[in-house]
């Protein structure tokens, strides 16, 4: 019960939308500042949901803020500066791929904590 409960805050903490939060603060303040937020909030998520929780929980979470961030980014459609200020890719794109490049720092993260987990099983025995 206690890993249900875990993982859905989880999920409710993923729900963020990390994606579009970074993109708008390179848009607006010209600052990479959000992408590294993004990344260490979403490792220690990563780490975290794994030491107490099940990976299946991540994967939902992850799903839900890409979806989320999709939202917020076709709101701004409209806007003729965020769409150039991206190019020569499209913020559709760009949310695509920094979703895709910030599951490696995760992946990382869950690989240590399983590594971080079994030493602790070696040293118990």
């Amino acid at each position: 019960m206690k890993k249900i409960l875990i993982g859905i805050l989880l999920v409710i903490l993923y729900c963020f939308p990390f994606v579009y939060f970074s993109m708008y603060q390179d848009f607006a303040n010209g600052s990479m500042r959000g992408y590294v937020v993004m990344i260490v909030v979403t490792v220690f998520l990563a780490y975290f949901g794994k030491a107490y929780s099940h990976t299946l929980f991540l994967i939902i979470g992850n799903l839900l803020s890409v979806i989320i961030s999709f939202y917020f980014i076709s709101e701004m459609a409209g806007n003729e500066r965020w769409e150039g200020y991206f190019k020569p890719i499209s913020p559709y794109q760009l949310l695509i791929l920094v979703s895709l490049l910030n599951l490696i720092p995760q992946f990382f993260a869950i690989k240590a904590t399983k590594n971080h987990k079994n030493k602790e099983i070696d040293s118990l025995d």
